[in-house]
């Protein structure tokens, strides 16, 4: 009964998601459950239909499913997206702040041994991930060409001073330990918009990025957390 109970519950959250959530999901391109990829289609319409000023990012592209939603709903309401992403194996967890579990988990994916959606390779292990996400991008009819989407191939801390990124409406981090994730928020913090929103994925999941999230709240005070699955950092206070 609880199995059929859980399948009627997967088809009902799966029939709530968009169309273009819908198909990166049936193409395999996205790890976020369909309770977080929801909220993320429903956060970011929020943001953009209430037309706060700013353009869309996500850090920690992976295989471009949740990148694509944010580049398809940037693209309707007339704004860029811009990915950011190494496109290769996933840099250690390097601080003390990090989790037991965070750093399981990159020995792990260092040893060869993680697994990827379904019976796919897990993206790390690609030769050449930036290419299949652009290709991805392609076939969901959006294309990395510069113009209103753009991925930046690199550390976050290279590519995005370089970016030309001045103001966010939306971001998405999802870099799961805490030196990443501390980087992010601080650098777009000073660019998101009154209103905007910084969606965190991995609040619940390492303990890095719970720290990171945590001491960046202490430390500004013009942002409320909405706490779920994926962790929702709206900003209240004024734009410098």
């Amino acid at each position: 009964m609880n199995s059929i109970l859980g399948h009627i519950r997967h088809l009902m959250d799966f029939a709530a998601l968009g169309a273009t959530a819908k198909s990166v999901r049936r193409d395999g391109l996205t790890y976020l459950s369909l309770k977080k990829l929801r909220r993320l289609e429903a956060t970011l319409d929020d943001v953009l239909g209430r037309d706060v000023p700013g353009d869309v990012a996500e850090f920690g592209v992976a295989l471009g499913g949740s990148a694509i939603i944010l580049a398809e709903g940037a693209k309707r309401h007339g704004r860029s997206f811009h990915g950011f992403d190494v496109f290769a194996m996933i840099p250690p967890p390097t601080s003390d702040k990090d989790d037991a579990k965070s750093k399981d988990r990159y020995q792990k994916i260092a040893s060869g041994q993680s697994k990827g959606i379904g019976s796919d390779t897990y993206y790390g292990y690609r030769d050449d991930l930036y290419g299949d996400v652009c290709s991805a991008f392609h076939n969901h009819g959006l294309d990395a060409d510069g113009a209103g989407v753009t991925l930046h191939k690199g550390l976050f801390e290279d590519t995005l001073p370089k970016a030309g990124l001045e103001r966010i409406a939306f971001a998405h981090v999802d870099c799961d330990w805490y030196d990443p994730v501390t980087y992010c928020l601080a650098s777009v913090a000073d660019r998101l918009s009154p209103g905007g929103v910084i969606l965190i994925d991995d609040y619940h999941d390492y303990g890095g990025c719970h720290v990171a999230t945590d001491e960046f709240l202490h430390t500004h005070p013009g942002f409320t957390v909405e706490d779920g699955e994926n962790v929702i950092l709206r900003r209240t206070g004024r734009h410098n």
